[in-house]
């Protein structure tokens, strides 16, 4: 026992090493940027197409903060403004697929997956959902009523106070990788060493296999599914590492985990928002389901399309 414990002790510190050197520099320039005119240079340039979606120019403000930071920062910047119920709703889907696209987008790098194919996936998703709902839905024109209204902080005042505050959120958000991830590979190690991981992969594998992947994908897909990308990628990183999960079904893994990941806690916080979750919720998991089964399956129709073309 106490040598598993040790393996996943090792494990859990090993991977927080290699997120920490992702998650501590991108925090810290984020922030940073967020009190310089990049942020509004950048809300101002996507401002313009905002029609296109069914919303406002000033809806660009959220969608800005949800992308550089996380969605917690495009809640807070929809609490700011006057925006009707069907611009919410809009602004929550787009947020729920595209949101913390820096940090997320990179991390998926250290597995193995292409910046270019999530950041495409994502983008793709929100835009696309948000012109169908703005096409078929031609409700929700009352003014949105919050839960409640997040309490403004004062910004920093000078450079140092600036560099200070990002120093800050950089240090809790590689403290807060450490107290999610050290445990959760702990415990996953002993999964592994007491055979429960392979019971745990035969439970899910019909799910897994009917999206396209592996049984050995299981616990990719739990850690993205509760806890998210960022830190589920611990969970991802060990995966290919031990459980032998390819290149092809990590990739599979990772496009169904962009629709829709940690979906708890995604949904959830826009409650305060005062617009129906469930739908919300729908959209996500069908979207995922749909997309990934499509991928895989043109993916399997290629793949003999393209050995076939080698071996000439």
């Amino acid at each position: 026992m106490k040598k598993i414990f040790r393996d996943g002790l090792a494990a859990g510190l090993h991977t927080t090493w290699t997120l920490g050197k992702i998650i501590f520099p991108v925090t810290l320039l984020v922030t940073l940027l967020q009190h310089t005119p990049v942020m509004d240079w950048l809300i101002k340039l996507i401002s313009p197409v905002m029609g296109l979606f069914g919303l406002s120019g000033e809806a660009a403000i959220p969608l800005v903060l949800g992308n550089m930071l996380n969605l917690y920062a495009g809640i807070a910047g929809i609490l700011t403004l006057d925006l009707s119920v069907k611009e919410v709703f809009i602004l929550a889907v787009m947020l729920s697929f595209c949101h913390n696209l820096i940090i997320e987008s990179t991390v998926a790098a250290k597995v193995g997956i292409k910046i270019g194919v999530i950041l495409a996936v994502r983008i793709g998703l929100a835009a696309v959902s948000a012109v169908i709902i703005h096409l078929v839905w031609h409700g929700g024109q009352k003014t949105a009523q919050y839960g409640f209204i997040a309490p403004k902080s004062e910004a920093p005042d000078g450079w140092l106070a600036m560099f200070t505050e990002a120093l800050t959120k950089a240090g809790l958000g590689v403290l807060q990788l450490a107290a999610i991830v050290i445990p959760l590979m702990i415990v996953i190690q002993f999964m592994r060493d007491l055979g429960w991981l392979n019971t745990f992969s035969k439970w899910l594998s019909p799910f897994t296999q009917m999206l396209g992947m592996n049984k050995n994908t299981s616990m990719t897909m739990v850690a993205g599914l509760t806890i998210g990308l960022a830190y589920g990628a611990g969970v991802m990183i060990k995966a290919v590492e031990d459980d032998g999960v390819s290149r092809r079904d990590m990739t599979l893994a990772f496009i169904f985990l962009v629709a829709c990941h940690a979906v708890v806690e995604d949904t959830l916080v826009f409650i305060p928002l005062g617009i129906p979750v469930w739908p919300l919720l729908f959209i996500r998991v069908t979207t995922a389901i749909l997309l990934t089964m499509a991928i895989a399956y043109t993916w399997k129709k290629l793949k003999p399309t393209m050995v076939g073309k080698e071996a000439v």
